[in-house]
């Protein structure tokens, strides 16, 4: 799940499972900082724009719990409808895609004269890729999942599907 879009519940439920020799204060500096990040959507002036493609899996995987997992269903489904945010599915339907791989985001500047770049986020650190074949490879991958992924009205239907099952 994109941090940008995770409720506060669900990133403490990550977070505390990636950090979980750490202690409270520090999961709480963790979620803070996490949390604060996604201020860049809600901006008065240009507000950031964000396109997800969110693997079925992701949805359908309880962290933190039944109620947590719900609280960030209900959230997607709310954050869908900004002109800002596109939130798509990749079922499992599609079977094996391209991403498979792992998760990653492609950062666009509005200056052109800033690269996009591929952000790579690991355990222990993170990668940020910036040459055009790696770049091009990236873009052809989120092309693909993109059209292969629910479209977004049909993504809110799933969304809202998946909330009357639990």
């Amino acid at each position: 799940m994109p941090g940008l879009l995770q409720t506060p519940e669900y990133a403490r439920a990550v977070i505390r499972m990636e950090y979980a020799n750490e202690d409270a204060e520090e999961v709480e500096e963790r979620l803070a900082l996490r949390m604060r990040r996604q201020q860049i959507l809600d901006r008065k002036d240009d507000p950031t724009n964000l396109w997800a493609v969110i693997d079925e899996a992701v949805l359908r995987r309880p962290i933190g719990g039944v109620a947590v997992q719900r609280g960030q269903i209900e959230h997607l489904l709310e954050i869908s409808k900004r002109s800002n945010v596109t939130v798509q599915v990749l079922p499992f339907s599609v079977g094996g895609h391209a991403a498979s791989g792992g998760p990653f985001s492609i950062l666009r500047f509005p200056e052109s004269e800033l690269p996009d770049v591929v952000y790579l986020e690991q355990l222990t650190s993170a990668l940020y890729l910036d040459k055009r074949q790696d770049l091009e490879r990236y873009l052809a991958v989120m092309d693909r999942v993109s059209v292969q992924a629910l479209d977004p009205r049909r993504t809110r239907q799933l969304l809202s599907e998946m909330l009357q099952e639990l």
